[in-house]
């Protein structure tokens, strides 16, 4: 009878321990719920991340026109009291360690992230998971190829840069009037097949009229001394030559040494374009005849005003142009002055979006 009361015991036992062991079981599934919760909705409005805390990815820092993108971003974020991450690539060219960039930052807690891609195509991949967590993208300077963007559910929220054929239509009408009795010329373009440089040469050669010839075409990766090396090579196979148009300041600068060089100095025309400082004193002194200048602190600063925008659950427009100014001599003084802003009036739709 001992024995039967015994066993009966033991398995009231087992029961109680049974019913405690669910009833633990239970509250680590209804705590763990609760926190996946409070994680699935810490980024706020719907997105994924922080919404205070911003990723940019840009092109190498290699360059003075992105070192004046990063200035503008991380003094817009500051005003802003948001938290930035800027990283770059290595330099200009290299897309691979660009993308790399961007895939290390994906999967951390920022609520948005702008991109500045080296090629058309170089960070979907990376946008891609981005936007897989629900987080906001802006897309800076050189557009992300939109069917790609859109081939991977990764199109940005808003587009902020240049209307880069528009700036070389710009430098084209300036070397028309530089050349009124027209001759050739040469064009020094970035990286072969760039989508920037593109539009550059193509708005130059639609700007430039029908009296001024481009007999030649070289791309020179955005680099000085490749450019100062293909500009001399480029005067020797044509001795007649009047111009160049080069697809941005830093390698304008080396096209400005090599017509120095040969002594070709204000006979020989050079146009660039981004307004970088070193550009707009070379245009003061007569070394360059004009730069169209892009404001990248400017492109900076509004890249973060956007993301604070989307934060606070603004619908971003689509696309939005970067002010543009050129600058001759009689304008470089003010330019000098203002600089790394425009020193002339523009447009800002996120401004309007902040009041």
């Amino acid at each position: 009878m001992q024995m039967i009361r015994r066993a009966a015991k033991g398995r009231d036992g087992a029961r109680a321990t049974s019913r405690r062991r669910t009833a633990v079981y239970a509250i680590a599934l209804a705590v763990t719920g609760t926190l996946a919760l409070s994680a699935c909705g810490s980024g706020g409005s719907g997105s994924g991340g922080d919404k205070n805390k911003v990723a940019a990815v840009v092109k190498g820092l290699d360059n003075p026109f992105f070192q004046s993108m990063e200035k503008g971003i991380q003094a817009q974020a500051k005003s802003g009291d948001v938290s930035v991450k800027v990283q770059a690539a290595n330099s200009i060219t290299d897309t691979t360690g660009q993308a790399d960039k961007l895939t290390g930052l994906a999967g951390r807690p920022y609520g948005c992230f702008i991109v500045n891609p080296i090629s058309a195509t170089n960070l979907v991949q990376g946008l891609a998971k981005v936007a897989a967590a629900k987080k906001t993208i802006i897309n800076i300077d050189s557009p992300v190829d939109p069917k790609a963007a859109k081939a991977a559910k990764a199109t940005p929220a808003t587009y902020i840069g240049t209307d880069n054929v528009d700036a070389g239509k710009t430098a084209g009408a300036q070397m028309a009037k530089l050349l009124p009795q027209g001759g050739n010329v040469a064009v020094i373009g970035g990286i072969a097949g760039g989508v920037t440089s593109g539009a550059r040469v193509e708005g130059f050669k639609q700007g430039v009229g029908p009296d001024v010839k481009v007999v030649q075409t070289v791309a020179a990766d955005w680099d000085r001394q490749t450019a100062l090396t293909a500009a001399t090579d480029v005067m020797r196979g044509h001795p007649d030559l009047k111009g160049f148009f080069v697809a941005n300041d830093d390698m304008g600068l080396g096209v400005s040494r090599a017509i120095a060089n040969a002594g070709k100095t204000g006979k020989v025309k050079v146009i660039s374009v981004d307004g970088i400082k070193d550009a707009l004193s070379a245009v003061k002194a007569g070394r360059l005849d004009a730069t169209v200048a892009q404001y990248p602190y400017t492109i900076g600063q509004m890249g973060v005003e956007a993301c604070q925008a989307a934060a606070a659950g603004k619908e971003l427009p689509k696309n939005v142009k970067a002010p543009v100014e050129l600058v001759t001599k009689a304008d470089a003084d003010k330019a000098l002055a203002s600089t790394p802003k425009p020193f002339g009036s523009y447009d800002d739709p996120f401004k309007k979006l902040g009041k």
